[in-house]
């Protein structure tokens, strides 16, 4: 790796465990993990290639589904505020032999200097952070001029539909589940709208998968 380890500013440390149902989550996202990628193996292909074996910064690592679209020589800044998912990314990480720093906070404040980050991913993440603006404003004050904020999230279906009216019927229970997920986000439409340089994104199902609610997705490189 010839990248320098980025330069950490002070943080509060933000993660939490809400007991049984981040416990849940921690399992869910454990054991699903390989069939969740399957459901969105074109999407994470075609947004995370190209990801260069340095820095990147990871929003909501979970327990390391996207370790397996790094390269080698990878030095990873994973953000991750549920305490329950850390032994399981550790775990991953090792296995893959990616470096791994890891964060307990949330990424509506970021522990990194202005333009000092070349990459920043996220997956079904965006749907569960409480303020998405507030995020995405901190991916563009990180990254450096031509740096690329990749990213793979379900997206509100389009209004008027079956699947969009049951996302909205089910935005509470969803969200207590998933700990703050909201199925009816329409997360594409705030990255467009973020102030990056240029947006390159698709709006693709996921294929063949049973989670029907939140199939409607989108994947993208914006660049700074």
């Amino acid at each position: 790796m010839d990248s320098a380890p980025l330069r950490l500013s002070p943080y509060q440390d933000t993660s939490f465990d809400h007991g049984a149902i981040s416990r849940f989550n921690a399992w869910f996202f454990t054991v699903l993990a390989g069939q969740i990628n399957r459901y969105a193996r074109l999407h994470k292909e075609l947004a995370f290639d190209g990801i260069p074996p340095a820095n990147v910064v990871e929003l909501g690592a979970g327990c390391g589904a996207n370790v397996g679209w790094m390269p080698a020589g990878v030095r990873l800044y994973a953000l991750e505020p549920n305490r329950r998912m850390h032994d399981a990314l550790r775990k991953t990480c090792s296995r893959a032999g990616v470096e791994l720093v890891l964060l307990p906070t949330g990424a509506e404040r970021m522990p990194f200097e202005d333009a000092s980050v070349d990459e920043v991913v996220c997956s079904l993440v965006l749907c569960t952070v409480g303020d998405a603006d507030a995020v995405l404003a901190e991916v563009g004050r990180v990254l450096r001029p031509g740096g690329h904020f990749r990213f793979v999230e379900h997206i509100a279906a389009p209004q008027g539909g079956m699947r969009g009216w049951v996302q909205l019927k089910i935005r509470r229970p969803w969200g207590w589940i998933f700990e703050g997920c909201d199925p009816h986000r329409d997360t594409l439409a705030r990255i467009e709208a973020a102030g990056f340089t240029s947006v390159v994104a698709e709006r693709r199902k996921f294929r063949r998968s049973p989670f029907w609610p939140v199939n409607t997705a989108a994947w993208g490189i914006a660049t700074r």
